[in-house]
């Protein structure tokens, strides 16, 4: 083992002598190269030529996984309040769809006659001030019937 040469402490204001040196690094020892660079290689010109541009796939925001409807039990009818400039009640059911998803969806039209256990067949379609809810009950399938016209 070689010793250093003599340095002068900063700390203790003094000069500090026979201090070992580090050992040479050997061929043994390994060096380490950030996560980033070992996990990848760049593709070449001709590579990335052949291959095209990577595009990113987007994620599909429809609840339903790419269908237009669905058919679902009712669990329980709800009733959500809007968020901040309105001011209502929306008629909304808990329903277990046929995919095993449990989600909200808005009950369109003046009145109905809901209850737990009813099918109800639903489609997409976002309630936009109210949080949570992405689907909407069609009107005059399975128990749900069309809104009943007032009499004037």
């Amino acid at each position: 083992m070689s010793l250093a040469p003599a340095f002068y402490c900063e700390y203790c204001s003094r000069s500090v002598r026979n201090v070992p040196a580090l050992p040479a690094p050997t061929a043994a020892v390994p060096t380490f190269q950030p996560l980033g660079i070992l996990s990848r290689a760049m593709a070449s010109l001709n590579q990335m030529h052949r291959t095209g541009p990577h595009i990113k796939l987007r994620k599909s925001r429809n609840p339903l996984n790419g269908n237009p409807f669905a058919k679902g039990v009712v669990l329980k009818t709800l009733i959500k309040k809007p968020k901040k400039p309105n001011s209502a009640n929306r008629k909304c059911v808990l329903v277990r769809l046929s995919n095993g998803k449990e989600m909200v969806a808005y009950v369109p039209g003046i009145g109905h006659n809901l209850q737990e256990h009813n099918i109800v067949l639903v489609r997409v379609g976002r309630l936009k001030d109210c949080p949570g809810v992405k689907l909407k009950c069609v009107r005059g399938k399975y128990d749900l019937p069309q809104v009943i016209k007032q009499k004037v």
